[in-house]
């Protein structure tokens, strides 16, 4: 004779049959969420670089001016962005050229916003290799440097607004032009969120 199932291995099961559902449930609504808002990738770009004052001095200290024009597009049709904090950085070679803080700003679904960002280097120390090989692309008359961006946001979905998330966007090789008369090539970013 089989032995009865005993109270605790019921109690067992049931809660165990309980977590399971709960996953199911949970799993669903998030599948629901997924297919109403139907989220897409933001798209950062930089569609404009130039390059104003620029002065390395024979102590491998920097002077210049950078001015970026930044295109953020938020593809979304039902999310919204909080922009609260966004410093921009110009990079060569691994070292910070020059850094500037962006006011900040919302942006709605579907829109295209472009953030015009001048960032000034005064008296940056430079190291190792970088002011022999910033003399040899300014005799060029391009430099390759890397745009970063790193954002706090808040996302928007209707009155619902979620925690502050921190995006990081990397644009590289961003191709600057000391003459004005050549074109810039866009450049897109990659984004880490």
């Amino acid at each position: 004779m089989a032995n009865p199932p005993s109270k605790r291995s019921n109690l067992v099961r049931c809660i165990g049959m309980i977590i399971l559902a709960l996953i199911i449930i949970v799993g669903i609504a998030v599948l629901i969420i997924w297919l109403v808002l139907k989220p897409k990738r933001l798209d950062y770009s930089v569609e404009d670089a130039a390059i104003h004052n620029f002065n390395l001095t024979d102590a491998n200290h920097l002077y210049a001016n950078f001015d970026l024009t930044i295109r953020a597009y938020n593809p979304n049709s039902r999310v919204s962005l909080y922009y609260d904090s966004v410093e921009v950085s110009v990079r060569y070679e691994d070292q910070t050229l020059a850094t500037n803080a962006v006011q900040p700003f919302f942006q709605s679904h579907k829109n295209v916003t472009r953030l015009h960002v001048g960032l000034t280097a005064q008296t940056v120390a430079l190291y190792e290799s970088v002011p022999k090989d910033l003399r040899i692309e300014r005799s060029s008359g391009d430099i390759e440097l890397d745009v970063w961006i790193r954002a706090r946001i808040r996302f928007k979905v209707g009155v619902w607004k979620s925690k502050h998330r921190v995006m990081k966007i990397f644009c590289s090789p961003v191709l600057v032009k000391f003459s004005r008369a050549k074109s810039f090539q866009r450049t897109p970013c990659q984004v880490e969120l």
